[in-house]
């Protein structure tokens, strides 16, 4: 049995960042069902060991579980994830529709074929650059942080961020078609 006094600083420190880590993990995985799978193994994880938590940042604690969780899942599964699930406008968008200004029919289709766009174009970004960016540009996460999570230098995280952008403009770069 936990002790409850853990479970309450757990429960105050840690679930409110179940949003996050499943943001994260469905940025790694691809897949609704498969980010489920390595949240709640995450959880787990991290409540079986949060008696050892000392840090001040239990949101960069958290990811960085998560982040190991599906490192470990992506070795055990390899090739046996789906990737063809259709990606959830509304549990991705950082604002979800909240602070629409414009919601006219035709604003409307321009803002979703954006997003799409941008969606597409970060998951073809290679997993090391798309963990950075999304960790950085989706989470909102210092370059601290996201070395600690990642577990690399912060020149490296700079790096891979700096990268990661160059392939995402050039993935976004207006065709000859488009222009």
């Amino acid at each position: 049995m936990a002790d409850p006094i853990i479970a309450q600083r757990f429960a105050a420190l840690v679930l409110p960042h179940m949003n996050s880590a499943f943001n994260v993990a469905r940025w790694l995985t691809h897949n609704d069902q498969d980010a489920q799978d390595v949240v709640q193994e995450a959880y787990l994880r991290a409540f079986r060991f949060f008696d050892g938590f000392r840090g001040e940042d239990a949101r960069a604690w958290l990811l960085s579980i998560v982040r190991n969780t599906f490192y470990t899942w992506h070795q055990q599964n390899r090739g046996h994830a789906s990737q063809t699930s259709s990606f959830e406008e509304d549990l991705h968008s950082t604002e979800a529709c909240a602070a629409e200004s414009d919601s006219s029919p035709e604003a409307m289709l321009i803002r979703s074929q954006s997003q799409k766009r941008v969606h597409y174009a970060l998951r073809a970004l290679r997993l090391e650059y798309r963990e950075v960016v999304v960790l950085r540009e989706l989470e909102e996460l210092s370059y601290k942080e996201i070395a600690t999570i990642v577990g690399i230098p912060m020149g490296t995280v700079m790096s891979r961020l700096g990268r990661g952008r160059q392939q995402l403009a050039a993935l976004l770069a207006p065709t000859d078609r488009e222009a």
